[in-house]
């Protein structure tokens, strides 16, 4: 008991000494990274030393999802806090409102007096007015700017805010530790707090690794995950198989090419590693190490051939589940490798950003302060999570999807029952099955389960129809995902629900 006080007394202590002095916060963000990829995460065939450090240093965080899991979406969430039918941004819908955007982290923070700075792949663009032609990335929005519009690329040359290190970077990904060292030298002499983001390209395709890490996993075997192949795919949705998804299995060789695809893979991986190592040594040099919060994460998954698969946007766990590692120098819990298995999503960066900044969170913002795990890494703070996919690249919305998780179950719905395809569900029970091998959604043993599921997605659906923008041709899921509406009810929508308002 004796000891419990004292601890208790010196996180306290923490706390109070925390508020006298804002942090420097840094939000590091890769592209496509499968969980998978990090020593930290379990797999003993990569190097990733420098990010496993970051874990060990704080807190790696096992139930993190990004609710959309596809980059534009996903990234607009994370600056907003936002689900994505309350920020309106995704692919073949439209960009971003300039109302909406100054709300954003970046935005509450530079106003709050912190010096902010982006680089790399931004995502969307922004517009004033739904119907507005005009769009343009913020970039005098940010003290110091060093992102670019659409996908960016991986020759450090052709990103114009990021020229100046193409000499000594011509890889992308090193160019981006560079910016962010160069950033933390410049600001380690102001007295003001700062808040640098930088969103790497990495590991996006197409499969372009930095050459100066060629000998890192040549030749290397890669084990491969206990659900890999289409055998293990078999009891998904016919939609889940009706879109790009499937056919990369093949396509992008992990069914005949396996080692040699995971190596370029992770050869990219390795390359962001090396990155985070340069902004943690001049975050050591600089003397501001120990004032500086940084948040490691990915904007999707990838499947790497789980279930027979490749890329992401499903709501399976290797598409949605993602690493997190958030590491607070000032807290007596770092350094003791700490672990939460809490529910956590990227609705959740906006608003831990906003209170490690000592800034209140605004009411609009859906996701919650990840610090209260921090401090106290038993608890929790969702009940469940949305997941969605309303991104189609043509055709009719085979693909589309709304379901929800929690930290033992997943329920999926596919409302899309037209060509030979049936409404569907699907129920995991991720607690003793994580590699989602049984669909036990007829189950009668799980028959309570599917129920209560059933009533937490009708629950978060209504949150959909109620909070959803009205532009963006969101509306219309709010009818498609609802299960008690019948098909001949909704099949009018189909052409509605297949706009292409926005091009990829």
């Amino acid at each position: 008991m004796k000891q419990q006080i004292i601890m208790a007394l010196a996180v306290c202590a923490a706390v109070a000494g925390i508020a006298e002095k804002r942090p420097n916060i840094i939000f590091l963000m890769s592209d496509d990274q499968s969980s998978y990829t990090l020593g930290c995460y379990g797999n003993p065939d990569v190097q990733t030393p420098n990010i496993d450090r970051l874990a060990a240093d704080g807190m790696a965080f096992d139930n993190h999802y990004d609710t959309t899991a596809i980059c534009m979406a996903s990234r607009a969430t994370v600056m907003t806090g936002m689900y994505e039918y309350k920020h309106g941004t995704n692919f073949k819908h439209g960009d971003m409102l300039s109302s909406t955007w100054k709300k954003s982290y970046p935005m509450l923070l530079r106003e709050a007096g912190y010096t902010t700075a982006f680089a790399g792949k931004f995502g969307f663009e922004l517009r004033d007015t739904p119907g507005s032609k005009k769009l343009e990335l913020p970039a005098d929005d940010f003290d110091v700017w060093g992102g670019g519009p659409g996908q960016t690329h991986y020759q450090t040359a052709k990103n114009k805010s990021m020229a100046a290190y193409a000499d000594e970077y011509p890889h992308s990904t090193l160019s981006y530790g560079a910016f962010g060292r160069d950033f933390i030298q410049q600001e380690a002499k102001s007295d003001k707090p700062f808040c640098l983001s930088i969103s790497f390209k990495a590991t996006h395709r197409p499969v372009q690794p930095d050459p100066k890490f060629d000998d890192i996993y040549a030749g290397k075997t890669f084990t491969k995950p206990g659900n890999y192949g289409r055998e293990n795919g078999e009891h998904f949705s016919k939609q889940s198989k009706s879109g790009r998804q499937y056919g990369r299995f093949e396509e992008w060789g992990y069914d005949d090419n396996y080692d040699s695809v995971m190596g370029k893979y992770n050869q990219q991986v390795y390359a962001i590693d090396v990155a985070v190592g340069m902004i943690r040594e001049a975050l050591e040099e600089q003397g501001v190490a120990d004032n500086t919060v940084i948040i490691y994460t990915s904007d999707n998954g990838f499947f790497c051939g789980s279930h027979g698969l490749g890329s992401k946007v499903l709501p399976y766990e290797e598409s949605t589940r993602v690493p997190l590692i958030i590491y607070d120098p000032r807290l007596p819990n770092s350094g003791k490798k700490l672990r939460s298995d809490a529910l956590t999503g990227n609705i959740d960066f906006a608003p831990t950003i906003l209170k490690l900044a000592g800034l209140p969170i605004p009411g609009n913002m859906d996701g919650e302060d990840l610090t209260k795990l921090y401090n106290h890494p038993q608890e929790a703070i969702h009940e469940s999570l949305t997941l969605m996919n309303v991104y189609n690249q043509s055709g009719p919305p085979t693909t589309h999807f709304m379901a929800v998780v929690t930290k033992d179950m997943k329920y999926v719905y596919w409302g899309y029952a037209a060509d030979g395809f049936e409404e569907t569900e699907e129920l995991y029970y991720l607690d003793k099955d994580p590699m989602e091998l049984t669909n036990q959604a007829g189950n009668p043993e799980y028959s309570a389960a599917m129920q209560q599921m059933r009533k937490t997605y009708d629950q978060q659906l209504e949150s959909w129809k109620a909070e959803g923008v009205t532009y963006n041709n969101y509306q219309p899921y709010g009818t498609l995902f609802d299960r008690n509406i019948d098909w001949a009810e909704k099949e009018p929508m189909l052409d509605e629900l297949s706009k292409k308002t926005h091009k990829e």
